[in-house]
């Protein structure tokens, strides 16, 4: 049951609004508390993101703080404190490291430290920090430091609140609210699934694995290409920024950054997570099941308790393992595969919706009243 017309408004301040997990939550959770009735207001760090548009869209006052990525501004901070004082939010929340620390600053010295509370978001699991700038490994020193500050951290998974405490998080109350899926939007269309295949060339009977993230070594394509090399029958679609990159295969495409990726993962018969590290809770993953497909994903952050039964887990950087399990789910009669599509999409609408991820974020504004 839904919870009713939000009734604080709520300051999220996040990094920037280009794409990626944090901010498709954002935009989500700030979109569907506006369509509540709610009086949201977001900032972020950096100029423009490709996301923008929907929030301003959807009557979402959005604000910028004019920095420059990798570099610290205290102006940026003041413009901050003058935003604080002006919307005199009912809560501040944060999403990510250098916005946590910069709304913690800019909230200290905005005089209502005591008057609202400030929620931190974390996102990520068992990163590789070794591969992140210094000023990133130091952004996370300094915000483990300052971890009992916040009033609460909302962690997006359960592998990473336990990766976060690992690293000296201490915060004064835990609490883990899990990424909602527009399951409106990600759905099955069996009209654009045949559509897609005839743009694609791909034939309508072969079995095509989809697999939806930026070339990062966090995601890991090389071992998903491994896998499809030993796979000649399967097709297999790319989408992301830097996938048009990827080097060239006989039966798989490289779509590149999509707009339309509710549009193409109909096409597929499953999707594919191939990440080494760092993921919590894969937005991709869940979207992939939203719209019908079983998955195949590694065990990486909450993906083994986000895929339950309606797919294969895998070890992580093994092709073998990959490459048998995406062969398992395309070799199962279509009753069988049928079954599993259905299993996959009831599962992110009963347990991961939009809503239900609305209410647990409303459940908390208000227990911090």
């Amino acid at each position: 049951m839904s919870v009713a017309k939000p009734r604080q408004r709520v300051m999220h301040i996040i990094t920037g609004l280009d794409m990626g997990g944090a901010e498709t939550q954002l935009v989500m959770l700030a979109c569907e508390r506006r369509r509540r009735g709610g009086e949201d207001v977001v900032v972020s760090l950096l100029k423009g993101g490709a996301l923008r548009a929907r929030l301003e869209a959807a009557g979402v006052p959005v604000h910028d703080l004019g920095m420059r990525r990798g570099l610290p501004s205290p102006a940026a901070v003041l413009r901050l404190v003058r935003l604080i004082r002006r919307y005199r939010p009912a809560v501040v929340q944060s999403w990510m490291y250098h916005a946590d620390l910069l709304a913690t600053l800019a909230l200290r010295c905005s005089g209502r430290w005591y008057a609202t509370p400030l929620v931190w978001g974390v996102r990520c699991s068992d990163m590789d920090v070794r591969s992140y700038s210094l000023l990133f490994r130091f952004v996370l020193r300094f915000c483990a430091r300052l971890s009992a500050m916040p009033n609460v951290i909302v962690a997006n998974s359960e592998s990473g609140q336990r990766v976060h405490l690992g690293l000296g998080y201490k915060p004064f109350r835990w609490r883990v609210i899990d990424n909602g899926i527009d399951t409106e939007h990600y759905r099955p269309d069996d009209a654009q699934r045949g559509a897609v295949r005839r743009e694609l060339g791909i034939p309508p009977a072969a079995p095509v694995v989809a697999h939806v993230a930026r070339v990062d070594p966090m995601k890991d394509h090389e071992t998903a290409l491994a896998a499809l090399r030993t796979l000649s029958d399967v097709h297999a679609i790319f989408i992301g920024t830097g996938t048009e990159a990827l080097p060239a295969g006989a039966n798989w495409h490289r779509l590149g950054r999509r707009s339309d990726i509710a549009a193409l993962l109909p096409a597929a018969d499953m999707i594919l997570s191939s990440s080494a590290y760092g993921e919590g809770f894969s937005n991709a993953l869940a979207e992939g099941m939203a719209s019908g497909l079983p998955a195949v994903a590694t065990d990486v952050g909450d993906s083994r308790r986000v895929v339950g039964k309606a797919g294969h887990i895998v070890p992580a950087r093994d092709s073998a393992a990959m490459a048998a399990a995406i062969h398992a789910v395309a070799a199962l009669p279509l009753t069988d595969r049928a079954a599993l599509k259905i299993a996959a999409r009831a599962r992110m609408v009963d347990l991961f919706s939009v809503g239900l991820c609305a209410d647990q974020y409303e459940q908390l504004y208000v227990s911090l009243g």
